[in-house]
Order: C-alpha cells, then structure tokens, then sequence
C-alpha cells in the first residue's frame, strides 16, 4: 500500500506593502524549482484579503520528498529571501476527508 500524501498550508505574516512582493517571489520560486522536484503533486497560492497573509497549500508525496526539496540550494535561496521580508508558520497535514457539492463525500484513512 503506497503512502499517503501530505498537505503542507504555509502562512506567511507580511506587511501589506511586501505582499505582493511576497507573492512573486513564492510564485518564482515554485515555477522554476519546487514544481520540477520529485514528488511535488500540486500547489495554491493565496493573497490575504487584508494585505497581511500570503499562504500556500502544497501537496507532496511524501515528506521525504518535501524535505528533499527544501534541501536543494536554489530553494533554500527562495526560502532564505521570503523569510527576511515575512513571518513564517508551517504546518504538515494528512488529508482526513474530502467534501464536494455533489455529496460525494470520501473519507481518506
């Protein structure tokens, strides 16, 4: 039986005149490095309303994967420039449920 995926939702506390720097340089980093790593499944990419969130909601296929990622030189360069302009809190989830419109609801063990 394969592993299960992890989430990772990343915040990022920034002052609203860095937010939209923040977003490009997220963007940038996870077009040219982080989606070409092995085991990156898909990433989201949020603008707080207020100006003060940016969060990114990544799913890996495992945390392996995720931690070999974050070891690789150009993101860790990413990394070290949104840290000087933003606050960072992560988090590592496992999906428990899915809920849809059409009640197709699943349950992930």
């Amino acid at each position: 039986m394969s592993e299960m995926p992890i989430t990772l939702i990343n915040v990022f506390t920034v002052e609203p005149s860095k937010q939209q720097e923040l977003l490009d340089l997220l963007t940038q980093a996870t077009e040219s490095s982080v989606c070409h790593a092995p085991g990156f499944i898909s990433a989201r990419l949020h603008r707080g309303l207020d100006g003060t969130k940016v969060t990114m909601y990544a799913q890996w296929r495992s945390i392996q994967d995720y931690h070999a990622m974050r070891s690789n030189l150009a993101a860790l360069l990413y990394f070290q420039k949104a840290l000087a302009i933003a606050k960072f809190e992560p988090g590592m989830y496992e999906v428990v449920r899915d809920f849809s419109p059409s009640g197709s609801d699943q349950i992930k063990k």
